[in-house]
């Protein structure tokens, strides 16, 4: 086997759950870059890696390779994804830069020439009739002689328990990289009640006094009488008619089924998002508690590891800036399977070795 120094970096890296699928398969993570300040710390205390602080429409690849050394590169990114997502109907006029950061990371590859690269983003990107910068971004990877693999990932076929669904992109100048196969089927997917029934109980507005990330937002006497009528896998539906919201009794809100919504025991999470703690934006509802999901709870939908810091415990971190870095990360275990890939592709190539 070729001893031979290989080397991550995690470009649009947030608080780092693609860098710790990474960093927890035994690669040497070196650095991340992300443009979101409050990320720092989280990203550099879980992942032992280098936070840079940076616009990547700015980043040049010298800066990347001054990284990376000599060593074998491998370029993993996910591009902030709310304009292709399906909470997004259309790309408004102020994500325009968010959809050509893509370009950016195609710049990027170009200058670099990592020997693989690993892109995760959302299966809308696919849709060629809305978007072009997908189909752009793997003509030029082709253009760079890259081998192609892409594939759309239901998360809970690898044991996370959300219904996500997320476009894996996989390139590499050594042939074709296969996805690993899936760990879980229907029969045995992580359920909500696998991955938060063993949390203390807490009402809405707590904080868990052993955990502070275990805490609820306050809910007003309305909403709390009104998820007390909510039954399990419930949404407005179940209210009294005095209690629905206006906007739920026209037409147009009767797609919003969800809305107000408790997630059911024995199946998994809906998708987390960026505002996955309000009880009206989504189905956050706790199950049977009532109250939304705490960020902790968040937290381990999207399987970041029970010790994992979020903050620095001697500086003040809004919650909501939390819930943001949470709903904004890739799972960490959808890192692992990733990077998990990219491992057994290079010792197909003779070329892995242990980097921890």
């Amino acid at each position: 086997m070729i001893k031979k120094s290989i080397k991550v970096v995690d470009l649009f890296c947030g608080i780092g759950g693609l860098s710790n699928g990474f960093f927890q398969e035994g690669f040497d993570v070196v650095a991340g870059y992300d443009n979101d300040k409050s990320c720092k710390f989280a990203y550099e205390v879980n992942n032992h890696a280098k936070f840079h602080l940076a616009d990547i429409t700015k980043v040049t690849g010298k800066e990347i390779n001054q990284q990376f050394g000599d060593s074998l590169k491998i370029l993993v990114g996910c591009a902030p994804c709310q304009p292709f997502s399906s909470y997004s109907f259309k790309v408004k006029t102020k994500d325009k830069d968010k959809v050509n950061l893509l370009y950016s990371f195609s710049r990027l590859i170009h200058t670099v020439k990592p020997t693989i690269v690993s892109m995760e983003n959302v299966p809308q990107l696919m849709d060629t009739d809305k978007y072009s910068v997908f189909s752009d971004f793997c003509t030029e990877l082709k253009k760079m002689k890259y081998h192609i693999s892409v594939q759309v990932v239901f998360c809970p076929d690898y044991g996370i328990p959300q219904r996500r669904r997320r476009l894996v992109l996989l390139a590499s100048k050594l042939g074709a990289i296969n996805l690993i196969a899936g760990t879980h089927t229907s029969d045995n997917y992580v359920t909500v009640r696998d991955t938060i029934g063993n949390l203390r109980a807490i009402k809405d507005g707590e904080i868990d006094s052993h955990d502070p990330l275990h805490r609820a937002r306050k809910l007003s006497d309305l909403n709390l009488k009104r998820v007390s009528l909510t039954k399990e896998g419930g949404s407005w539906h179940d209210w009294p008619e005095e209690m629905i919201l206006e906007c739920f009794k026209r037409q147009s809100g009767k797609s919003y089924g969800s809305v107000y919504g408790r997630m059911k025991w024995n199946e998994p999470a809906p998708t987390m998002t960026t505002q996955c703690t309000g009880l009206g934006n989504g189905r956050f509802g706790h199950p049977e508690q009532n109250r939304a999901i705490s960020l902790r709870e968040a937290a381990l939908f999207q399987t970041f590891p029970i010790d994992y810091k979020f903050y620095d415990i001697n500086e003040i971190c809004h919650p909501s800036v939390i819930c943001r870095q949470i709903g904004n990360a890739v799972p960490p275990i959808l890192g692992r399977v990733i990077a998990k890939s990219i491992k057994e592709h290079l010792k197909q190539h003779k070329i892995w070795q242990k980097e921890r």
